[in-house]
């Protein structure tokens, strides 16, 4: 059944080929999943019989935010990590896929997925690290499905503990069952209506020898893209980039998440190969990286990384999903960085220097479209795209004058999910009146919430409390410690390299 929805009177904020955003008194009209015309005062006789009219006046209507590194699976581990650094949370929080079976990857993927629509995230590259086994799998497949977020779930093979006391690790993560998940989900995709399409994601292509590596890149043939963590330092002193290209393998599908730190021979293969990169501030400086990556800087050592980059929100176990509040803190720290050289020099800055709130809106919207290789179809409001939408109340108490003067610095700067009335997502409504709408469930997903119909919010985390509650059950009497050294020892790391004081 076709819909048709117009949005009426709001401020619609459009990218011109150079990627400015001018924010634009106009209609929008959307027909089934797609923006179908964008002009002033749309009549009722230009539109279809049945048409929703949604009247947008006070309102801010930017494209969908695009979140280009995020760990969906990991809801229910909220609140253990918001002390630790990098190896502390990859035993505590990382390694925990283990205990979480098809049905906790389930309520972990529908919350994280409904956490990100209520902030006004409408595409998501998943990086997938916590499904162990086809079930689970088809689990988180369901419940990105249901929630109607757009996704590229990126399926990894589990990293997987065989024993926790003592701590043992398998090494061997490409086994055959992973082939045959992948080659199973990749010929199953796209899923829901073309939303959810599958994606890879691996950090160890550079430890392979080149005959599994060429067999691992022959069965990654038709996947749209390919993503991996990365940041240059004590841990990781060498390029993964470099090493990919060197074994004939780097190409455009790649995207790679972190790169702080990275050596400008990076850059310059980035460009080369249409490499993009996604920063995710938060997790960077907290844990053990760093400052985020160089997303604001036009020259990193003679190489333009602005237009490569975009934002991630990682592990929403640790930090806010809102992206737009991380664009705020890649924005602002970028700016601190700059001000502390000025300071060193005796000196103080005279402005902002050219990072600027658009730039952080658009590594947020339109790069981070590019970055997961959807720039044409989405990331922007233009004619043709798909309707992924994101409706701001610019009279709450957070936007107001603020969207009078500056709609972008209002949304980078000083909004919230709060402040989002509506989302729409493929031309459908799944956020309305500031509160998230109930989801429908797939076949799976009504197997596993043992009902027919859809799912509001208040059952969802209630389902949620519940799987964290068997969890922590779980975990009583295991040693994370032992596990912090087990995992430094099997991915040989000095520990005289992770300390606290120097």
């Amino acid at each position: 059944m076709s819909t048709h929805i117009l949005l009426k009177n709001g401020t619609v904020l459009l990218h011109d080929a150079q990627d400015h955003v001018t924010a634009t008194k106009t209609d929008v009209l959307i027909s089934d999943s797609i923006i179908s015309k964008i002009e002033p005062n749309i009549s009722d006789g230009n539109i279809e019989a049945g048409t929703e009219v949604i009247d947008c006046t006070d309102k801010l209507i930017s494209p969908g935010f695009v979140d280009t590194h995020h760990h969906v699976w990991q809801s229910q581990l909220k609140g253990r990590h918001a002390n630790q650094g990098l190896m502390q949370y990859m035993a505590s929080g990382r390694l925990l896929s283990n205990v979480f079976n098809a049905e906790d990857v389930f309520w972990g993927q529908l919350g994280g997925c409904m956490e990100m629509i209520d902030g006004g995230t409408t595409t998501v590259v998943d990086y997938a690290h916590g499904c162990h086994g086809k079930e689970s799998n088809e689990a988180a497949i369901s419940a990105t499905a249901s929630s109607g977020i757009r996704s590229i779930y990126c399926y990894s093979p589990p990293l997987t503990v065989t024993s926790w006391d003592p701590f043992t690790l398998d090494q061997n993560s490409l086994t055959e069952d992973v082939f045959t998940i992948l080659s199973s989900l990749a010929k199953a995709s796209p899923f829901a209506d073309g939303r959810v399409s599958i994606g890879f994601a691996f950090d160890a292509f550079h430890f392979l020898p080149q005959q599994y590596l060429d067999m691992l890149m022959a069965s990654l043939a038709s996947i749209p893209l390919i993503t991996l963590h990365y940041c240059f330092g004590p841990t990781g002193n060498f390029s993964i980039p470099q090493a990919i290209e060197s074994k004939g393998y780097l190409d455009g599908r790649f995207l790679i998440a972190h790169s702080t730190n990275m050596p400008k021979e990076d850059v310059a293969l980035y460009h080369k190969r249409g490499v993009h990169l996604s920063s995710t501030p938060s997790t960077e400086m907290q844990m053990s990286m760093g400052g985020p990556v160089a997303c604001f800087i036009e020259n990193y050592e003679g190489q333009n990384v602005r237009e490569l980059c975009s934002l991630g929100v990682d592990c929403h176990s640790n930090n806010s999903a809102y992206l737009p509040g991380e664009a705020s803190l890649a924005l602002q720290s970028a700016r601190g960085y700059r001000s502390q050289v000025f300071l060193d020099a005796g000196k103080q800055t005279k402005s902002a220097g050219d990072y600027t709130v658009e730039e952080a809106y658009n590594q947020a919207t339109i790069r981070g479209a590019r970055a997961a290789k959807m720039g044409d179809s989405t990331g922007s409001i233009a004619v043709g795209k798909r309707a992924d939408l994101v409706i701001f109340d610019a009279t709450s108490p957070a936007m107001i004058c603020g969207a009078a003067k500056d709609p972008v610095a209002a949304i980078v700067l000083h909004s919230s999910p709060a402040d989002i009335e509506l989302v729409i997502v493929d031309g459908v409504v799944r956020k309305r009146g500031g509160k998230l709408l109930s989801v429908g469930l797939d076949d799976n997903g009504k197997k596993i919430a043992g009902r027919r119909s859809g799912l509001a919010w208040r059952e969802v985390a209630k389902e949620l409390l519940a799987s964290q509650e068997k969890l922590e059950k779980k975990l009583v009497g295991i040693d994370f410690g032992k596990a912090e050294v087990g995992l430094m020892e099997a991915w040989h790391i000095d520990p005289a390299t992770v300390v606290d004081s120097i």
